[in-house]
Parts: structure tokens; sequence; C-alpha cells
């Protein structure tokens, strides 16, 4: 168990380790040398060299890189904050099992181990409208099925997620964690109409309302607000961030379970990449408010850790040109730094 008390939590968020600063310095030094003008390649050389300085070593390797979807259901769907009904959570979980899911075709092809982590499926988090989502020590064992998916050695992690209700759940944590108009982070999720938005709204701001006499902690605002999958995307970063394993965030969802920890410590995403901007409205928001540029903007929206994985696609490109290109000297070619 990564963290068994609360206080352990708490305390590997005022501890963050650093990349490895001789590992940057001699991957910024390599990609000085390679057969190509200095910052021709743009941002591919920016991720070969944060890849190299969070795994500790000049060339960065990609051979064990894992995606996991974390599954959870919220008793605030009982409010009707989303099309699709809770049963549709197991449904999927089955379909990702069988292999039939958009994230089993993604994975196999950018070559990332998938894993797929079911949370209670059958006990819903209880409506944050009227109670907190979770118990404190449901919420620690969230966080630590998160952590227990991020391994020592791994080269890169993907946390990805399935919770009918849970863009309700995200919205309401960047609305209590970062401020603002509760409309400016609520979207359609998964196809709400006008009205159905319009319900949304009000639903998290009555659950704003409920708790707002709450400590603004991290951790109370995961358990009061979130779900399990959602505190166990969080466990995760925060666990690879202990392991020095660089992450590659998904969308909306995703980036928003980091949100409590970033208000308040927001140093914690320095070992991440955005993979993609969403199509729902506050992602736009939450990754200007965490300074992330997403690799790729495709108008995805499905969640699963989706985006994030095509955007491992470029991050291969990233270290295979960085490991593969010959140097000036080696290439006999004159104008090498």
């Amino acid at each position: 168990m990564s963290f068994a008390t609360i206080a352990d939590f708490e305390a590997a968020l005022r501890d963050l380790s650093v990349p490895d600063a001789p590992a940057l310095a001699a991957a910024r030094a390599r990609q000085g040398h390679l057969t190509k003008p200095a910052g021709s390649l743009g941002r591919l050389e920016d991720i070969a060299v944060f890849l190299a300085g969070w795994q500790g070593r000049e060339i960065p390797v990609l051979a064990r890189c894992r995606a996991v979807v974390f599954a959870g259901n919220h008793g605030v769907t009982t409010q009707g904050v989303s099309a699709f009904p809770a049963e549709v959570t197991a449904q999927m979980v089955a379909n990702f099992a069988a292999g039939g899911a958009a994230i089993n075709a993604l994975s196999a092809a950018a070559g990332l181990d998938l894993h797929v982590v079911p949370l209670d499926l059958d006990r819903p988090t209880a409506d944050f409208t009227a109670d907190a989502a979770m118990t404190g020590a449901e919420c620690l064992a969230a966080l630590n099925a998160g952590a227990a998916m991020v391994e020592p050695g791994l080269d890169l992690f993907v946390p990805g997620e399935m919770g009918i209700g849970n863009t309700t759940a995200a919205a309401a944590l960047c609305a209590r964690a970062l401020g603002g108009d509760v409309a400016d982070w609520v979207g359609p999720g998964t196809g709400l109409d006008r009205a159905g938005i319009e319900r949304k709204i009000a639903v998290i701001e009555a659950a704003l309302a409920f708790h707002a006499g709450a400590p603004a902690t991290p951790f109370e605002t995961l358990r009061r607000l979130g779900g399990r999958e959602i505190a166990a995307m969080a466990g995760a970063v925060v666990r690879a961030r202990q392991l020095r394993v660089p992450v590659v965030l998904d969308g909306f969802i995703c980036c928003a379970a980091i949100a409590p920890i970033a208000a308040v410590h927001p140093g914690i995403l320095d070992h991440c990449l955005a993979g993609h901007c969403s199509a729902e409205p506050g992602h736009v928001r939450l990754l200007d408010r965490f300074g992330l540029v997403p690799l790729l903007n495709l108008g995805m929206r499905l969640g699963e850790a989706s985006g994030a994985v095509v955007a491992v696609q470029i991050v291969r490109c990233a270290v295979a040109t960085h490991a593969q290109m010959a140097t000036f000297a080696q290439a006999g070619v004159a104008g090498g730094a």
C-alpha cells in the first residue's frame, strides 16, 4: 500500500521528486549534435529531453508502457446528469475485457500494455449533493488502487477512466478547486441537450453549497466530490511522481482528477504531458490553468485514456528521432554543435 494513511498521501504531495539533472543536460547536448538544425523538430525535441530527465538516462526508452482504465459508478447519476444509465459502466468494462472498445484497438496500435480496474461497480459513490461521495477509507482505498498500477521500472504511464456521471464529478472538482462559474466547467458529457446541461449545472451548484464549509484540502475535495475511478487516477499520478515515471494525461476527467492537488501543489504536473485537448469545453480552461499545451486536438471526448494513447504515437516518434538519428560527427556532416 503506497498511502497507508491520509497523512501519507499528504506527505507525498509535499515531497515531490524532480527530474535527473545530468540526464537532462546530456539529452539536451545530444539534441545539439544530431543531424538537423537546432530546434527543427520542435516539440519532439522537448518531449525527448523531458523523458530523459524523468527516466534518468540520456536516451529514453519506451519498452514498458502501460495504460490503465479505472472504472467507477456515481450516485449522483440519480439526479439525471447523464444521457446513459449507470449500468453502462459495467457493460463497458465487459467490452474492455472482450477487447471490443476503442481503447483496446488504440492501445494495441500504440504498443501499450492495457489494464482495466473496476472499482466496486456494484456500490456507487454517494450522491454528493447530500453527502460526501466517499468516506475517508473509501477514498484512500481508491487512491491506493491507482497507485498499485504504477510499478517501478515503467517507462510511461497513461491513466484513463470509465464511469457514467463522471463529467459531473469532474466539473464539480474543478469548480471547487479552481473557482469560476460552474457553467464554465460543464459540458455535454455523454451527449446531454441544453436542458440536461442546465440540470447538471444546478446539481453541481447544489453540491458546492452543501460542501462549502468543508476543508479545501486535495484529499477532502476528492472524497467529497470525486469518484473511485477519479481518485484512483489521482493516486496513480502521485505514485508515478514518487517513482519518476512520466505520465501522459488524457482528457477532462483525467485532468480534473489532479485539479484539487494542482490547486495546492502546482508542481504535481511536472512529470506529465497533456496528450490531447478534449472536446469537453472545460478541458481547454483546465489545461490553460495547468500551463500544459496538448500534443493533439482531434475533437475527441471518449475518455478511456483514448486521446492520450493516440498521443503516445507522437511520444514514440520523439524517442525514435532522439535515439536513432546520427550525430554530425557520425554522419560526417559539417555544421554540428
